[in-house]
């Protein structure tokens, strides 16, 4: 009886050190893929790992890395493909219906972008970036009632959140409303720097 677990324990050594090989090379393809988008070579970066993406081509997080890549390189719509991809192999995954929604905003899908922060709202109420980019979203199709509701609903929970603020800020520049000027001062004082308010104040 004492023989069976040993000659389990084998087989699982044997299996660990037999799956080593194929461990490394993921490792190192993704590795080298980390360093080139460092270095903005985005196309770089998707070609080593597409040796991986031809044995692996139902792999989340390959769909994953490859729809962010794209994106990077501009290439929205093969982005988006990817993207899609990653949230059929998994539903419930927030990542890549953030993914999607990027490629809308950026693409001017406006309400491709709504619709689809609507849907990932209904799972995730306060998903920081869902609720951003879904004000971005109504910001852009000129709702700014909608899009007030939600940001004061998020600066509620983030009351020092500059992404919400910088959105107060386009809203009440759309609006001529008075408080404008109070939230400019409260973002410089949370980003001295701030390019949007910089940029902003400069068109009267």
């Amino acid at each position: 009886m004492k023989k069976v677990p040993l000659l389990w324990m084998l087989a699982s050594l044997w299996m660990l050190a037999a799956s080593q090989p194929k461990f490394e090379t993921v490792k190192q393809a993704y590795f080298k893929s980390y360093d080139y988008e460092q270095m903005g070579k985005y196309a770089e970066a998707i070609k080593v790992l597409t040796p991986l993406y031809k044995k692996y081509a139902n792999g989340y997080t390959l769909n994953l890395r490859f729809g962010w890549l794209f994106f990077r390189e501009k290439k929205y719509q093969d982005s988006l493909s990817y993207y899609q991809k990653a949230s059929i192999i998994s539903p419930y995954a927030i990542n890549p219906r953030l993914g999607i929604i990027r490629v809308y905003l950026q693409t001017e899908a406006y309400k491709k972008a709504e619709s689809a922060a609507q849907e990932l709202l209904k799972i995730d109420y306060y998903n920081y970036y869902a609720n951003l980019y879904m004000i971005k979203a109504l910001v852009a199709e000129k709702k700014f009632d909608a899009a007030l509701q939600m940001v004061n609903k998020m600066l509620a929970v983030y009351p020092s959140s500059v992404p919400f603020l910088e959105q107060l800020a386009h809203i009440y520049k759309a609006t001529g409303n008075k408080y404008l000027q109070k939230v400019y001062e409260d973002i410089l004082i949370l980003d001295p720097n701030n390019v949007m308010v910089r940029s902003m104040q400069k068109v009267k």
